[in-house]
């Protein structure tokens, strides 16, 4: 820099002084002051500010950014950093913290509030990998996008246990309605765990009104399903078996591509969430153990656990219709807490002195 280079925008208060001793000797040696600030590759007024600066001890930068109206308050900050050691192992991810701070209605934050608090707190987060996007067939047009329409179920393994489980998810809601885990992969589990699911979701008294009606159970009747049933074509869901019990149990039934897992998108979804966020399940030789882990990781995982792809809500929020309520609630504050801030912080800024010319840089 000067001599070899302009002088950047921003420089330290050594270099500043340094480059007024410069100009100093130069003049005492009998240069023009234009001419050794031509010469430092130095802006005349920038060099009188750096004079005036120096006489009063302030040739040191002030912090940049001044005095940001909606920038976050010390309280605010402090609810970040708490909830990140009460939940940052639940949620592992800056998006559900700053929604699970809404929903405990303790901070309202932005997800970019919250990384950039952790970050400056030298926290970090350890998100399991996430799945990827996919493409879907479209489901039948007699479909509606809500609770207990579309239930969606595929067969995960867990080695260890040399044990399969079958889990039925409700595709809207994504709440975690009913599993079974055998030795085995035949359509009995699927009838057993459909049953289950069934009797948990009071459909069983709908299924058998309908049983009441004649229906030719080796042919589909979209007229009178009470609901979807998606999978892929493992052999368990493809069976003629499975094919009559959804038929008596006037379900309708939807297969993705062949060799496509993103058809099924949700459940492998889950599959990969319930094994990423609970290793130790795989590390479990004891089927009888392994099912009672599983009994009690589901309530967490329905009423605790919040879930992306619902908006931040809970499984339970979402199937029971809560989920729109807390969404709103949770705009609602951000919008509350914005508000908040700018008042705070244009009622500190006109407490402020006002600048003088020594502090301009």
């Amino acid at each position: 820099m000067g001599l070899s280079g302009q002088v950047p925008l921003r420089v330290d208060a050594a270099t500043k002084e340094s480059l007024l001793e410069l100009l100093d000797a130069a003049t005492d040696a009998g240069w023009s002051f234009a001419g050794a600030c031509r010469e430092l590759e130095l802006k005349e007024m920038r060099a009188y500010r750096w004079m005036g600066r120096r006489e009063s001890g302030e040739l040191a930068d002030r912090a940049p950014g001044g005095s940001p109206l909606h920038g976050l308050l010390d309280n605010e900050v402090a609810e970040i950093v708490q909830l990140y050691h009460e939940w940052g192992d639940v949620d592992r991810s800056h998006r559900k913290l700053a929604h699970r701070g809404s929903y405990l209605e303790r901070v309202w934050v932005s997800p970019s509030s919250v990384r950039r608090v952790l970050a400056d707190q030298g926290l970090h987060l350890h998100p399991p990998t996430r799945p990827g996007a996919s493409i879907r067939k479209p489901f039948p047009e007699w479909v509606e996008y809500r609770p207990n329409q579309l239930w969606i179920y595929d067969t995960t393994h867990f080695t260890a246990a040399k044990s399969a489980l079958t889990v039925i998810e409700d595709l809207v809601s994504r709440k975690w309605i009913a599993h079974i885990l055998s030795s085995e992969e035949t359509s009995t589990q699927v009838e057993i765990v459909f049953t289950d699911a069934l009797v948990a979701e009071g459909l069983m008294a709908l299924v058998e009104a309908r049983a009441d009606a004649p229906v030719d159970p080796s042919q589909d009747d979209e007229r009178r399903p009470i609901l979807l049933a998606v999978s892929d074509n493992g052999p368990q869901m493809t069976s003629g078996s499975t094919r009559e019990f959804m038929a008596l149990c006037a379900i309708a039934q939807h297969f993705g591509r062949p060799g496509t897992p993103t058809d099924q998108a949700w459940i492998e979804s889950f599959n990969g969430h319930l094994k990423a966020e609970y290793p130790h399940l795989e590390r479990i030789t004891d089927p009888a153990v392994l099912r009672a882990e599983l009994d009690v990781i589901r309530p967490h995982w329905n009423s605790v656990r919040l879930h992306a792809g619902i908006g931040y809500v809970t499984p339970n929020d979402e199937h029971e219709g809560r989920g729109t309520a807390i969404r709103k609630a949770r705009e609602a504050g951000l919008e509350s807490a914005r508000l908040r801030r700018i008042t705070y912080h244009r009622n500190e800024h006109q407490q402020q002195p006002d600048r003088g010319p020594h502090d301009v840089v």
